[in-house]
């Protein structure tokens, strides 16, 4: 059995865990990643990168299709298996080398295996081959473990094997029917990809699509989710699943019955925290961990939790966003210095309360930022909500022949700054930065009107949502 010191401990080795580590080393600690998959996470093998090498040809095809000139030269249809390789090729053909090496370069050790916290400031690993090593981490312990996909308590669903995000994205093969559970993200992503592959798609989603986001997202998604093939089921509970020498047969609510070859459940997230020893420092098994905004778990001044161990906001960039912080603010505190003095004057999250970033790989692409009208109201602010249409934008009509995507921008009334923005509609996760800058740095809406958006761009949406809104004096346009 070996003893390791190390001033940091790091469990998990995704992006969140690789960032936590970087910028502490680059404040001058030394640290450890412990990791019992593959160095690289969700992320690289089973998420981010997979899922949208799968979606971008589907994108640039259509893309195509929609400019006349283009979309005469346009005589095939998807190369599955050349869009299966390519997405092989983006998850490295699942080998974690490459960001083995980076580890090195970098100064980050690496031990492979199972940890589990087994008291304060020490992690105990298990090898595949069953070695042991007792790791003590000299200032502080991060946990980033993410999250797996949560199986609902389903009827049936568990012992049908159904598939998941993992499988959905790795898959070698496209089924010839594919029956998705769940209304969020992944479900329209990979509904929007499979029925592109050819798969006969169901979606069957308990309430609305995307209902976290402005209720036009999910309707125009649906919509053209059903333009492309796929079967929508709204507002249908899945009763039971069973899985039978052919597929998998679902039995909605009122009994009726669907067949298909496989079936993903996308239902929502739950914390890798189950197996992590959290008994043994008075936390909940399985739970998700409280973290304040410099990531420290309260209570526990050597414990951190960052990015979906803590729930705050489930996306890769937020959860690299905590990472950076919280690996200056423990090497700031190991130097006794104050957190506002952190390198590149990081030294809290605070970016992830109402401000979120995140783009939805649909057709059409749902890009939004900060608070919805429903969210804002719910929050006390005093708003006024602006709707355009983007396809009345000249450089709109110039990007696609028949552009259609609706924005959407939410202003707060007593201080005339944007609290949130929406675009739903092609290619639109390009426009999303400005809105984030203009959402974080609270940028007052005169100051709003002399960043002129280039001509003729789909940016000019800008222009025609406070030309909407009006001037914030209130005289005539």
């Amino acid at each position: 059995m070996d003893t390791t010191d190390f001033d940091l401990i790091v469990l998990g080795a995704g992006p969140v865990g690789e960032n936590v580590a970087d910028r502490a080393v680059q404040g001058g600690l030394t640290a450890v990643i412990v990791e019992s998959e593959l160095v690289g996470g969700e992320c690289s093998y089973w998420a981010c990168m997979p899922s949208k090498a799968l979606l971008r040809p589907v994108q640039a095809l259509r893309a195509a299709r929609q400019v006349r000139g283009a979309a005469e030269a346009v005589t095939g249809e998807l190369d599955v298996p050349a869009v299966l390789a390519r997405r092989d090729y983006f998850a490295n053909d699942w080998s974690d080398a490459g960001q083995v090496g980076w580890l090195d370069s970098a100064g980050i050790s690496l031990v492979r295996g199972h940890g589990r916290i087994s008291g304060p400031k020490e992690v105990t690993v298990t090898a595949a081959d069953g070695t042991v090593t007792v790791l003590t981490a000299r200032h502080a312990v991060a946990v980033a473990t993410g999250s797996d996909a949560m199986i609902p308590g389903i009827e049936g669903l568990r012992e049908a094997r159904p598939w998941t995000s993992r499988e959905a994205t790795s898959s070698k093969t496209v089924p010839e029917s594919l029956a998705i559970i769940g209304g969020g993200v992944v479900a329209t992503e990979m509904a929007t990809a499979y029925a592109a592959f050819g798969a006969a798609v169901t979606l069957i989603a308990r309430g609305g699509l995307l209902t976290s986001m402005e209720p036009f997202a999910g309707e125009l998604v649906a919509q053209a989710l059903r333009e492309q093939g796929a079967t929508v089921l709204l507002n249908t509970e899945t009763a039971r699943v069973s899985r039978t020498g052919n597929g998998v047969v679902i039995t909605i609510a009122d009994g009726s019955t669907i067949e298909a070859e496989e079936v993903l459940v996308a239902t929502g997230r739950s914390p890798r925290t189950r197996d992590l020893g959290l008994e043994t420092i008075g936390l909940t098994p399985g739970a998700w961990l409280e973290a304040d905004d410099t990531l420290r778990v309260p209570g526990l001044d050597w414990l951190y939790a960052v990015g979906d161990v803590n729930g705050r906001a489930l996306l890769t960039h937020q959860g690299k966003y905590q990472a950076r912080a919280a690996g200056d603010v423990i090497a700031a505190r190991v130097k006794g210095a104050p957190v506002s003095d952190a390198p590149w004057g990081v030294h809290a999250a605070t970016a992830d309360h109402q401000a979120v970033p995140q783009v939805t790989f649909t057709e059409p692409e749902v890009a939004s930022v900060g608070l919805t009208a429903a969210a804002a109201r719910e929050a006390g602010y005093e708003i006024r909500v602006v709707d355009y249409e983007i396809g009345n934008v000249s450089g709109a009509g110039l990007r696609a022949d028949d552009y259609r995507g609706s924005a959407r921008m939410v202003v707060d009334e007593r201080r005339k700054v944007v609290l949130g923005v929406t675009f739903v509609g092609p290619d639109v996760g390009d426009l999303l930065h400005a809105a984030t800058v203009a959402v974080v740095a609270e940028v007052p809406l005169d100051r709003l009107w002399h960043a002129v958006p280039s001509y003729p761009t789909v940016t000019e949406i800008w222009l025609r949502l406070l030309e909407a809104y009006g001037r914030p004096d209130g005289s005539p346009r």
